[in-house]
This record gives C-alpha cells, sequence and structure tokens, in this order.
C-alpha cells in the first residue's frame, strides 16, 4: 500500500484527523524527496529504483534513503588554498608524456587520471605484489619496526584479534621512541574492534581517528560513506596499497578453512609522495583540529621508469573518477582483459564496455568468488553472468574459498588494482584509491599470477549455467532489481 492509497483510506475513516495529518506530512515528505532525487539528475536506473522504493515501501523507503540514497557531490574534503599546498609539496612534478614510451590510448589515460583528480604520471617507482596474507604483513610488520620519522597507516577494517593487536603494539611501541604515528581507521569497517583497542593506542601517543564516526545525531548523514582505502606511508619513503585490511583472515583465511586470496603492494619512489598527499587530504577532512604539517617529502633515488599514477575517487568527487579510467583503460584494450573482483556489480557504462570488448574478440575473463562473503551480494554478481556469457565475456568461479583480489590486468602494459571493487558501492559510495601501472614486467607478473588463480577455478558454461535452479534464479533476479542502490 502507496502513501497516497493510505492517505485516501483515512480520508474515509471518520475522526481519524491525527492519522490524515500524519499521513498528509509523510505524503509530502515523499514528493520532496522524489523531485530531489529527479533534480540530482542521477544514473536514470539509480533514480528509478529510489523513486520506487520511496512509493511503494512506507516509511521503510523513506528511512532507507534517509541513511542510503542521498548525494554527497559538489562538496570538498579540504579548501582549494590547502589542496594546492598539498599538491606543490607531494604530488610529482608533471612529466611531459611525449618522453614517455606509452602507447596514444595509455597517454590518454594518463591525462583523464590527472584531469579528473590531479593524479601525475611518476616515472620512477619500485613494486612488489604481495598475493599471500603472511608475507605482506611480515614485510610490513618489519618496515613498521624500522621506521624513524613517521608512520600514516590507514585501513578500512583494523580488526583488535591477533594480528590487529601485534599491528597496534609496534604502532605503541614506535610512539614511544618518538615517531609521529597516525591511524585512521573505518568506523563502520572497523565496527567489531572493542573502543577500549583504540584507546590503548590513544594513550600511549599513536595518534587514532575514525572516518565519518557514525553517532546517533550524524547517523543518517555518515553510515553510507566508507572510507574503503588501505594506503600506509613510513617515512615518506615506503607505501604500501591493496585489498588486504587488518585482520586475521587476511592471513589465516576464513574461520570456516577455505582460503583467502587477495592482492597487495609495496612501494618506493615517487609514487609514494602521491600516497602521503591521500592520506593527508583524509586526515585533515577529518582532523580540522589537529592537521599535520606538511612535511619534505625525500629525494628520490630509484632511476628506473617504471611509471604510475595514484587514481582516488568518492562520494565528493564531481565524476565516479575510478569508474571513468577503467571504462577507458576497457575501451582501448585490443588483445585481452582479466578481472578479478569479489563482487561484480558493473555500471551500465562498464557492462556496455565489457560487451563490446569481447564482440570485437578481445579476450576479456572475469574472476569471481564461487562462494562469496556476502550472499546478497553473490547473488546480484550471478545476476549478471548469463548477460556476459551471452556476449562472449569468459567467466570463472574461484573455488579455494573467498577472492577478495581486485585487480584488472589490459594487454600488456596495463595493471590497475587497489581497494576498488567492480561494484557500484565501490564506484560511487565508497572512498578507493587504486594503483595504475604502466609497465610490461608488472603486466606479466599480475597475468601469471591471474593465470595461476584460473588453475583453481571452474569455467562457467552457458548450457550447464542455465539449468542452474529455479530458486537460485529468482533470488538473483529480486536481488539484481536493487543492485543499483546496494
Amino acid at each position: 500500500m502507496t502513501a497516497f492509497t493510505s492517505l485516501y483510506m483515512a480520508w474515509l475513516i471518520p475522526d481519524n484527523w491525527i492519522s490524515i495529518v500524519i499521513l498528509f506530512a509523510y505524503s509530502i515528505t515523499i514528493i520532496s524527496m522524489v523531485i530531489v532525487v529527479l533534480s540530482e539528475n542521477r544514473n536514470p536506473i539509480r533514480s528509478i529504483a529510489w523513486v520506487l522504493a520511496l512509493v511503494f515501501l512506507p516509511w521503510v523507503g523513506l528511512i532507507f534513503y534517509l541513511f542510503f540514497g542521498r548525494s554527497l557531490k559538489g562538496q570538498h574534503m579540504i579548501s582549494r588554498h590547502n589542496k594546492r599546498k598539498l599538491l606543490n609539496r607531494f604530488q610529482p612534478k608533471t612529466v611531459s608524456l611525449g618522453s614517455q614510451s606509452l602507447s596514444a590510448e595509455e597517454k590518454t589515460l594518463v591525462k583523464l587520471a590527472r584531469n579528473l583528480c590531479s593524479s601525475q604520471y611518476t616515472v620512477n617507482n619500485e613494486l612488489q605484489i604481495f598475493k599471500i596474507g603472511h608475507e605482506k604483513f611480515e614485510w610490513l610488520k618489519r618496515d613498521l619496526s624500522e621506521a624513524r620519522e613517521s608512520i600514516y597507516l590507514q585501513y578500512y577494517i583494523f580488526s583488535d584479534d591477533t594480528l590487529g593487536k601485534e599491528i597496534a603494539d609496534i604502532l605503541i611501541r614506535k610512539a614511544s621512541e618518538g615517531i609521529k604515528v597516525k591511524v585512521i581507521y573505518d568506523h563502520v569497517g572497523s565496527f567489531s574492534a572493542r573502543n577500549r583497542f583504540f584507546k590503548r593506542m590513544n594513550a600511549a601517543g599513536v595518534d587514532t581517528h575514525p572516518f565519518f564516526k557514525v553517532t546517533f545525531p550524524q547517523l543518517a548523514n555518515r553510515i553510507n560513506w566508507r572510507n574503503h582505502r588501505k594506503i600506509v606511508v613510513i617515512d615518506n619513503r615506503i607505501g604500501y596499497i591493496g585489498g588486504m585490511n587488518i585482520a586475521d583472515r587476511y592471513e589465516k583465511g576464513t574461520p570456516d578453512g577455505l582460503a583467502w586470496r587477495d592482492t597487495h603492494f609495496r612501494l618506493r619512489g615517487e609514487i609514494v609522495g602521491s600516497l602521503v598527499y591521500s592520506f593527508l587530504i583524509d586526515w585533515n577532512f577529518q582532523n580540522p583540529e589537529k592537521q599535520i604539517e606538511y612535511p619534505v617529502p625525500p629525494e628520490i633515488e630509484l632511476r628506473n621508469h617504471v611509471g604510475m599514477q595514484l587514481i582516488s575517487s568518492g562520494p565528493m568527487s564531481a565524476y565516479n573518477n575510478i569508474a571513468l579510467c577503467f571504462q577507458k583503460a576497457i575501451s582501448s584494450a585490443t588483445k585481452s582483459i582479466y578481472i578479478q573482483t569479489p563482487y561484480f556489480l558493473p555500471t551500465d557504462g562498464l557492462l556496455h564496455a565489457l560487451e563490446a570488448a569481447a564482440l570485437a574478440n578481445v579476450d576479456v575473463r572475469i574472476m569471481i568468488p564461487r562462494k562469496s562473503d556476502s550472499r546478497m551480494l553473490q547473488y546480484a554478481s550471478f545476476s549478471y553472468i548469463t548477460q556476459c556469457l551471452k556476449a562472449g565475456i569468459k567467466i570463472y568461479l574461484y573455488e579455494p574459498g573467498m577472492l577478495h583480489a581486485k585487480a584488472m590486468i589490459v594487454d600488456d602494459t596495463f595493471v590497475t588494482a587497489g581497494s576498488t571493487n567492480f561494484d557500484f558501492r565501490s564506484f560511487e559510495n565508497n572512498f578507493e584509491a587504486n594503483l595504475m601501472i604502466y609497465d610490461k614486467d608488472t603486466n606479466r607478473r599480475m597475468r601469471d599470477i591471474f593465470f595461476e588463480d584460473l588453475s583453481k577455478c571452474t569455467k562457467v558454461r552457458f548450457n550447464t549455467w542455465k539449468k542452474r535452479p529455479r530458486l537460485q534464479r529468482t533470488m538473483e533476479s529480486i536481488v539484481r532489481l536493487v543492485a543499483p542502490i546496494l
């Protein structure tokens, strides 16, 4: 029953003026919300989904819209003045693309990222790839322990389990040595960690701060927008970025004994300045009273011409930065596109770009987990498989456990990986950060990892897939309807 039907029925019942007033006020509220949705000129499918929810789900639709439907686009995380200061200090100087061995398509992609979020192309970098959590965290703990000046650490999930306590103990020890230690954790992502876990670090000199702390007055304003970035910078010289959070499952697998497969990078070189820039924007946005003084960046001694950019995106961005870069890279592919993602809920533009590539005989392969850590997102991801198969896109289901890696490998030279899932939430609602790498050797190493994982997958065959249980197909169709607002 819609709000308008309820209003009409209440009008027919005598002496029911209180109900009439309440329903009239509710109806005016719904009409106002619908006008707001339409005036924002969003994706039509997303707008229709919200309008239908507001009109046909009394109260529930309104509550969901207040919590999950509003837009932050056009707002600024920091002032333009402070942004310029950060850019001048930390973002590498502009490199002449004419002097670089990049294809015309890659140069266009570099320019796109630069225009979207002031992301400068860097040329002197070193990269180490981790596909196993234990290796990544052993390196991270070693680098943290050897810090001499500063530690900037940012994670979506910072758990107070065994691994989290080990990291916290290192941070506390370094703070006691006089090292400047700053920690950002997402408040919702780290809900499972008890308050005393962070209070202990604060009391010991580690400056921790939750991103968009969810308290009752700001509940509807903050709960939908999460900082999903995983960035660490040590002494402004060593950086980490990728998909691994601080939690035991990234080292030991799921509680039921299944593997947890992820990808993370350790960086040295000019690109680290871009990581510092990203961290300081987030820190100063959340801590206007405790802004970090801008340190002097170190001299870069590497000279190896490994090209990289850091592309960031968030609900305050004027455009969906990372989605646009993905779409440009996909559209420019001539040989192959290999994607690993835990959740596959593409925008229409990205889905059509993948379909067009496959129909043009580009080898398009998408790897998702057979069993996801979210049943609803698993149904949503599976709902796109039939459409992909019809276009010639190859779909693979990772069998050993949860595939949490987020990477796209295009042709022979381009790779992007980081915190971004191939889904609506990452493209539109989360604060994300991805590394864009223009390097044949890195591309080859990431392709080798992809095909190693491929050997542990089952390829989805169209004739088999269309015979899946009717209940599963029904659930996929239902969840697909709300996919744009998940």
